[in-house]
């Protein structure tokens, strides 16, 4: 369904800005009246990285005239082979600051407003007050939830994207008009469930592609123009290059935007909602948890253990710690994984992070390996703390 424009156009283009945008303006649907628009939008973009590198480029390149951007982060080496807003120099800058910079060369007409913090119940009402538009960007559960009820509670539509690995979504939600995020996910999967990025990776190129479809939808709305995807998930596989949809339905018990709304502020702990480790994972690492000083020590020492990395087979030939066996998760979790643990030796289980390794400790340990570890921080805490020759990931 088309929708009327989110804002109210400018008073006027000048002379630089009818020849920067002439291809725009030479579009019948778009036009003048179209890029005066665009320039009286102010448009946030959460997140500065894979989604938030095409959106923000394109969004600049457009002539959106105010554009916030909020990031917490830095970037880093691995970021580059994805969020093309930034480059090699910028390594260990700002990612929004970083951001702000590749925007003003693209376009100097565009007013940058730069969030260098992250996005939080205490800041995120009074941070999307500001704008008419928010473009979500984020990587993870927890903040899609909070963007998600700060736009349904101020009225702000947004628009929302996801990518792993060669699959991406992308979808509009505007309460007023259609189904909100809690409307096609009320609840988060379960913990370990969903990979995220860093976890299971991502096609770079995927990025651009479900970014614009985000930048696509973004002018749509400002401008009035096309039907935007309102109750609409657009599901974009690359590697079989098939684009479909599905209705997306306002849910009217939806706790957030149904008839009888039970949540009518944010929630105060959007991390324990969303619950990136199980309560059972939680419960194991308890005072099962060793650092990778502790485990190099060990190692020294000569203890008697079974090191076990608990990552994928391509993860592991990336980088592992010496001495490990490779056991894969998902191992753990059908039980086969059991039957190749010695009872003799102390089991040390480690993953990435810290996250899968405390899921396949819940398994273990209720094996009857009571005196099973983990390694906090991961094969990541190994590369920083004892050995930095070692790439990371």
């Amino acid at each position: 369904m088309s929708l009327p424009p989110l804002v109210e156009p400018a008073a006027e283009l000048t002379v630089d800005e009818v020849r920067r945008y002439s291809r725009h303006l030479i579009i019948p649907d778009v036009g003048m009246a179209g890029q005066k628009r665009l320039k009286n939008a102010r448009v946030l973009c959460v997140g500065a990285g894979g989604l938030g590198s095409p959106a923000l480029m394109y969004l600049a390149a457009a002539g959106v005239g105010t554009l916030g951007v909020i990031d917490f982060d830095t970037v880093d080496e691995s970021n580059l082979q994805r969020q093309i807003i930034h480059g090699q120099s910028d390594v260990g800058r700002s990612k929004a600051e970083s951001a702000a910079s590749t925007v003003r060369e693209i376009n100097p007409l565009v007013n940058v407003v730069v969030h260098n913090e992250a996005l939080t119940n205490d800041n995120v009402m009074e941070l999307f007050a500001q704008y008419d538009l928010i473009v979500d960007g984020t990587d993870n559960f927890a903040t899609r939830y909070m963007v998600n009820d700060a736009a349904v509670l101020l009225g702000k539509p947004y628009v929302w994207g996801s990518i792993y690995r060669f699959d991406g979504q992308a979808s509009v939600f505007w309460a007023e008009h259609g189904p909100c995020y809690r409307c096609l996910y009320p609840e988060p999967p379960p913990p370990g469930m969903v990979p995220s990025c860093a976890e299971g990776g991502v096609l770079g190129v995927l990025c651009a592609s479900i970014g614009s479809i985000q930048v696509n939808e973004a002018i749509k709305l400002l401008t009035g123009i096309g039907e935007p995807l309102v109750g609409r998930l657009m599901i974009y596989d690359a590697l079989e290059m098939t684009y479909r949809q599905v209705k997306v339905r306002k849910d009217p018990e939806c706790p957030l935007c149904g008839k009888n709304p039970t949540i009518t502020e944010l929630l105060e702990d959007y991390e324990a909602f969303c619950g990136a480790v199980s309560e059972e994972a939680s419960e194991a690492a308890a005072g099962s948890t060793i650092t990778a000083r502790e485990l190099k020590d060990m190692q020294d020492r000569g203890e008697d253990i079974f090191l076990v990395d608990v990552r994928e087979i391509n993860e592991y030939e990336i980088v592992s710690i010496p001495g490990a066996t490779l056991i894969p998760k998902g191992e753990f979790l059908n039980g086969s994984a059991l039957e190749l643990l010695p009872h003799d030796k102390k089991i040390v289980l480690h993953c990435k992070s810290g996250v899968r390794s405390a899921e396949a400790l819940a398994v273990v340990k209720n094996a009857g390996f009571s005196d099973a570890v983990h390694v906090g921080g991961g094969v990541l805490a190994w590369v920083s703390q004892i050995d930095p020759s070692l790439p990371s990931y």
